[in-house]
């Protein structure tokens, strides 16, 4: 390896050291943002005058050479994937290869490849989203009118619809996308051009360089343009805030497919078996969902940590935030997919939910209700009368009703306009979700609205990302074009 860096030092670098420094083993996530910048920074020193065409011309051609044999054609024993590349572009160009780094340093350049690399990993994100919120709503639209328990502190609370629940977490995973989304907005800005904190006395022009690699705009103070991960730790912590949602259904799905629940059943293809145990069928990928959640968070705070009191500008430090950052992308990834494909598959044991809603008094609270409207009492005295029936564990008569209010109010409620239809009305959790027609509520008619809305905003977000995607690809698409005249 002739080692193009070293003119400042007498001797080559210890084995262990370069070792040490190396960031070769995680640098295939930035090969190709590195050829881009690469090409889109000759482009403009040849725009700008600073290099002539012909050298320009030699350099694209070899680093689309570079780019056609990927990562595994470079001497990985450089130290990074910076120099193995401008090393293979002098090696196949000959000296003019040297000019490519011309007003450039690998603080901008590394800065400008991460962000590249990370904008396509979140348009990525943005689509497994919108592909798992389309499968939520899918399977709610089929289950508008199953009826089953909702839950607080994982006790029968009222009756719900299996439709409003999925909504739920599908109205969770929209604000996720608007998290990665207003992520995006800050890390599609272009560093290059900073050099290594101070500019460049060439007469470069950022803008340039920016427009062909798709930015929308510039980190225009060049010390901060090289210096912030800050995008990389609002990026974790968003992947953060999904994997919470992703694990809370994750542990619900989980719950739901004991034989205690028996809810739903796995698809085989998402489920794992016993070594030992041959009648086991267990939910291991959502409880890797669940587990990995872990894992972001402790990405999230490894990066925290580097970047936590660096002075400005550059630091080495920097270098170990991205790892964290390329695996907390990576989990994420795999953990929408894989709930994607859990949700299309799993089979809804409707008649089990139906029969769950008659379990635990689930039909007290509209019991409270009906007596304030149909008796005129406060809630709070219809709340003590149906805790007191609650006790019995049994489904209330009227007769009981009346007993206990005549101890506590000294009335009978069938007195004050309670009825045995409003009461039987009361108890029964079809007409207890029926009733719930506000915005929101579980009703069937309002639960299909909810779902049509979200489907539009699924469409709305599609277009939304399309566009994103195309934007960048017109913008890359200029350098695969020749030289413009000067």
């Amino acid at each position: 390896m002739n080692d193009i860096l070293r003119g400042r030092l007498k001797s080559s670098m210890n084995k262990d050291m370069a070792r040490f420094v190396s960031s070769m083993n995680i640098d295939g996530w930035i090969f190709t943002p590195d050829i881009l910048v690469n090409k889109a920074h000759v482009m403009m020193l040849c725009e700008q005058n600073i290099i002539v065409k012909e050298d320009c011309l030699s350099i694209l051609k070899a680093l689309d050479s570079i780019k056609k044999g990927g990562f595994s054609s470079l001497d990985t024993t450089h130290e990074d994937v910076h120099v193995a590349i401008e090393s293979k572009v002098i090696e196949l160009a000959g000296e003019v290869g040297s000019r490519m780094h011309t007003a450039k340093s690998r603080n901008d350049e590394v800065a400008t490849c991460i962000r590249i690399a990370l904008r396509g990993e979140l348009l990525e994100i943005m689509r497994e989203l919108i592909a798992l919120r389309n499968s939520l709503l899918n399977l709610a639209d089929k289950h508008i009118n199953t009826i089953m328990p909702g839950f607080t502190h994982l006790q029968h609370a009222q009756p719900t619809t299996l439709a409003h629940h999925l909504i739920a977490h599908a109205d969770a995973l929209k604000r996720d996308f608007d998290r990665i989304v207003d992520a995006y907005t800050r890390v599609n800005l272009c560093p290059l051009g900073a050099g290594a904190f101070a500019s460049t006395g060439f007469p470069i022009n950022r803008e340039r360089t920016a427009q062909l690699l798709g930015f929308d705009g510039l980190i225009e103070n060049s010390m901060d343009a090289v210096s912030t991960r800050d995008f990389a730790i609002e990026c974790i912590s968003a992947f953060a805030n999904t994997m919470v949602d992703l694990s809370r259904m994750a542990e619900e799905f989980i719950l739901w497919n004991t034989p205690e629940f028996d809810f739903i059943e796995l698809d085989d293809r998402y489920s794992s078996v016993s070594s030992i145990m041959p009648q086991k069928k267990n939910p291991d990928a959502l409880e890797l969902i669940r587990a990995r959640t872990g894992s972001v968070y402790g990405a999230l705070q490894s990066v925290l940590s580097i970047c936590k009191a660096l002075p400005y500008s550059y630091n080495r430090d920097l270098q170990e935030a991205t790892p964290h950052l390329i695996r907390a992308t990576s989990t994420l990834h795999s953990s929408l997919r894989v709930m994607s494909g859990i949700v299309d598959t799993m089979q809804v044991k409707s008649d089990r939910m139906a029969a769950a809603a008659h379990v635990g008094f689930i039909t007290a609270t509209e019991l409270a209700d009906t007596i304030v409207r149909d008796a005129g009492i406060s809630f709070r005295t219809a709340h003590q009368i149906v805790g007191t029936l609650a006790r019995n564990g049994q489904k209330p008569t009227l007769d009981q009703i009346d007993s206990i209010a005549n101890r506590i109010i000294g009335k009978k409620l069938s007195e004050l306009g309670l009825t045995q239809a409003s009461l039987d009305k009361a108890l029964d959790p079809e007409q207890n979700i029926q009733i719930r027609c506000i915005r929101g509520g579980p009703a069937p008619k309002e639960t299909l609205r909810m779902a049509k809305d979200r489907m539009k905003q699924v469409d709305s977000d599609t277009k939304f990302l399309d566009q994103k995607v195309n934007q960048i690809k017109a913008a890359l698409k200029q350098m695969d074009a020749p030289v413009r005249e000067r």
